[in-house]
């Protein structure tokens, strides 16, 4: 996934993120140019998820169905 497919439309994939994972906050997904690694990373170490599992939600919550 590159930088553009998870800039979209960042506010309407942090809430379904946050949708999916509760106690996901503000900051853990505080999205930076750049730093989708460390976006990754903050996800997975609130969540405990796996790295690919916390990619595929980011892919799917930033899918807007436009293709």
């Amino acid at each position: 996934m590159n930088t553009l497919e998870i800039k979209g439309d960042w506010n309407i994939t942090k809430g379904k993120l946050k949708e999916k994972w509760g106690k996901l906050t503000d900051n853990d997904l505080a999205y930076v140019d750049g730093k989708h690694d460390e976006l990754y990373g903050r996800i997975q170490k609130s969540t405990g998820e796996t790295l690919e599992a916390v990619k595929k939600a980011v892919k799917e919550a930033s899918d807007c169905g436009c293709k």
